[in-house]
């Protein structure tokens, strides 16, 4: 059994879409942050491959053509920025300052956190796109000469904390300004925090579409310089 499922080249592909399915059912019947699809099918494929004793190389031979739907999946989020150019138009300046000062702070932690915890440039490096969608994340990370599938890990599972805590975080500091909402998971979470904006609203949704474009360039320009200073 475990041969026939390892040699069909759909395998990899039914099992992450399988997972994705069921962790959308029970972020539906549950309604909490923590129960993200992604998140979930993450860990439901993890166990599904450790129980049945498949090798990740054999799942990924078939998964791998799912990440080629990423760069047109991104490129897609332009939809919604379309239908609200009006407003894009009428607060380019606050847009732009909002996702430069955002790319900025997370080049920042992550510099204050590789002198705190000592981590080699290899690893600091690594870490620098971990806001920004992987299909530019990537580039960055192999770019840099990172940990690329570290990476992957990291951009994903900022994603899904973005996504898990963005209302939170929007009632505790009462951040009502669907721009402002739209700008930060944008920024902060890339393509999995924009699902949590469009989930909000189209401007929320068109505004963090563009977030994600905007800081995924300036954060390969920023990378560049800040993968200098350690």
């Amino acid at each position: 059994m475990n041969t026939f499922l390892e040699e069909s080249a759909y395998f990899g592909v039914v099992v992450s879409l399988l997972s994705y399915e069921l962790g959308t059912l029970l972020k539906k019947k549950w309604k909490l942050g923590i129960f993200n699809p992604l998140l979930l099918s993450t860990l439901f494929t993890i166990a599904f491959l450790l129980i049945a004793n498949i090798d990740y190389d054999e799942y990924n031979e078939g998964a791998q053509y799912l990440s080629y739907l990423l760069t047109p999946s991104t490129v897609c989020l332009a939809i919604p920025l379309y239908e609200n150019l009006g407003i894009l138009k009428k607060n380019w300046k606050a847009i732009f300052a909002g996702i430069c000062s955002g790319v900025l702070s997370s080049l920042c932690c992550i510099l204050a956190m590789a002198l705190l915890f000592g981590l080699s440039h290899q690893e600091y490096v690594t870490f620098l796109p971990k806001s920004i969608t992987t299909a530019i994340g990537m580039g960055v990370s192999e770019e840099l000469g990172g940990y690329v599938s570290i990476t992957v890990a990291v951009i994903i599972l900022t994603g899904v904390i973005g996504n898990a805590l963005a209302d939170l975080v929007f009632k505790l500091f009462r951040i009502k300004n669907p721009i402002a909402r739209g700008v930060a998971l944008g920024t902060s979470a890339h393509a999995v925090g924009t699902a949590k904006a469009m989930e909000l609203g189209d401007v929320e949704g068109a505004l963090s579409s563009l977030s994600i474009a905007v800081a995924g360039l300036m954060t390969v320009a920023a990378a560049s310089v800040f993968a200098q200073l350690l």
